[in-house]
């Protein structure tokens, strides 16, 4: 097994220009990064071993034991091998991935875009460019193992603004610092795909991050609590990007974060009760809870209709691809007294007559100050077609429950806005006060245009589906038109109220309606 362990390495490092990688330390081998736990024997074979926990752990072998010996353990039970240290790279210095990435061609004409969070920035057309000049340095995927020697970043490139050190091979939150402490104008730090210790003393490095105001640490490996005790270090942070971390129950960010007005917290898998401890950020404008699995959300501070002194500045909330199925949840967020955007696809928010059309026209008329909803801008006449309709929709039952006289408690907490919407329109006609009839089946159907963009030849195929036909059922459709099997098709859609942004469909046993298909829209169909 040792000798097939080895051979994984395909090429031979380069001789390294600093001492040899030991425990702790990040390596690369065969373009995989990994952190070295084990430095040597593995009896019965001879010589040095270095026994490895891989980022990824489908290239790993074991748990870190051997014959019946635990020579080192891992977060995934396959996620270690052992290696030979010829197989691995310890990187190189910060200035010479540098030199490395930017060799400069005189006749070249550089145009590069750097992408840190949701914020992308142009460099533009520099016809004429030194190190020195640099206001951004992209090293993403490099090998940077540390800052080198003292005070060459800063004679070096002393002018960036903006630095991606995504997927390196810096192993401390010291070494990150000693590189940031000479880039006097740093703004932007891109960190995600690191495998960073903690810090000793956070508090000590503020100064290496002192104009720092936007930062990623994507796919980190990362808890909550240690987010915060690394928050010391960003006294003046204002956008904090944390997708795909091991962030769970969320702590109150007292005494730190104060200046954070965005923060991702997207495909985290939250404790969505700890949420309202992110209600001790006083600044915060945009957050992102996409795809961590929540379903609830209460501000028991506030009486339906009131708003809550929670989240005071929050004006774009991002619950995509949620759990949301009660529209008590929606009136929770008519609670918040700044919300002007909200995106709210693929959750299982339903009207009576099943048409998402309706759905989002109860958002609108639930969320008085809603200015745009899932990126479309909501139009006046939209706003007060959807408020009329939802005054009609629930008249009868408003009626019932008291109407004109008194409404009942639960009917007014069920529907906070019926009578502000009741005062600004005046009450709905005897005529309208009925159920509405059940949504015909002719106006569930949605004409869907298929197209297939790696197959140029083929024809775009326009049909006409139920908007609750589960996916699984489209590919069998498809499967008849195209004879490749359901298996292989991978499927996303796009809108014509958002284009360039293309659309995953991520589940078989999901219906047209849950991904919020519409009309018009367009799927696109690959196939491996």
């Amino acid at each position: 097994m040792l000798e097939k362990e080895a051979a994984m390495g395909a090429e031979r490092r380069e001789e390294p220009e600093g001492p040899e990688p030991g425990p702790g330390s990040r390596v690369s081998c065969g373009g995989e990064r990994a952190t070295v736990r084990y430095v040597g024997p593995v009896p019965p074979t001879s010589g040095l071993w270095f026994g490895v926990e891989w980022d990824n752990p489908e290239r790993g072998k074991h748990d870190g034991s051997h014959e019946g010996v635990q020579y080192f353990t891992c977060r995934h039970p396959n996620g270690g091998s052992f290696v030979r240290p010829a197989k691995v790279s310890g990187g190189v210095d910060f200035v010479s991935a540098v030199q490395q990435a930017y060799r400069v061609d005189s006749e070249e004409v550089l145009s590069q875009q750097i992408s840190i969070s949701s914020k992308k920035l142009e460099w533009g057309r520099v016809e004429e460019r030194s190190l020195e000049t640099l206001p951004s340095v992209l090293l993403s995927r490099c090998d940077v193992n540390g800052p080198g020697a003292d005070g060459q970043i800063r004679k070096t490139t002393p002018n960036v603004t903006w630095l991606d050190l995504s997927g390196t091979l810096l192993s401390c939150w010291e070494d990150v610092a000693a590189i940031t402490q000479q880039l006097d104008t740093l703004e932007g730090l891109q960190l995600s795909n690191n495998r960073l210790c903690l810090p000793a003393e956070p508090s000590s490095h503020c100064a290496a991050f002192c104009k720092l105001r936007v930062l990623a640490l994507n796919s980190c490996q990362l808890t909550w609590p240690q987010i915060l005790e690394c928050a010391p270090m960003w006294p003046q942070l204002e956008d904090l990007c944390v997708e795909e971390n091991d962030i769970t129950a969320l702590q109150r960010p007292d005494g730190v974060l104060q200046t954070l007005k965005s923060l991702s917290l997207s495909c985290n898998p939250l404790e969505q009760l700890s949420l309202l401890s992110l209600a001790a950020l006083p600044r915060l404008e945009q957050l992102n809870l996409s795809k961590t699995g929540l379903s609830d959300l209460h501000f028991d501070d506030a009486a339906p209709g009131s708003q809550t002194a929670m989240f005071p500045a929050l004006k774009d909330l991002k619950l995509d691809h949620n759990n949301i199925t009660e529209w008590r949840v929606v009136d929770e967020l008519g609670k918040l007294p700044s919300l002007l955007q909200l995106s709210c696809r693929s959750n299982r928010l339903l009207s009576s007559d099943g048409n998402p059309k309706t759905a989002n026209q109860m958002l609108i008329a639930k969320l008085g100050q809603l200015v745009v909803l899932n990126n479309c801008e909501i139009h006046p006449d939209d706003r007060r077609g959807a408020e009329l309709d939802y005054i009609k929709m629930f008249g009868e039952e408003w009626l019932k429950a008291g109407g004109r006289s008194q409404a009942s408690a639960e009917f007014t907490c069920q529907h906070p806005r019926y009578l502000s919407l009741i005062h600004k329109y005046g009450a709905p006609e005897d005529g309208e006060l009925r159920k509405p009839e059940p949504f015909a089946l002719k106006n569930q159907l949605l004409k869907i245009k298929f197209v297939f963009p790696d197959d140029v030849d083929r024809k775009p195929i326009e049909k006409k589906l139920p908007a609750s036909m589960v996916v699984q059922k489209v590919k069998g459709l498809l499967y008849r038109l195209l004879k490749v099997p359901a298996a292989d098709l991978k499927l996303t859609y796009t809108s014509p109220k958002m284009l360039g942004t293309e659309f995953e469909i991520d589940s078989d046993l999901k219906t047209l309606q849950f991904y919020s298909i519409e009309d018009g829209d367009q799927v696109l169909v690959r196939w491996s």
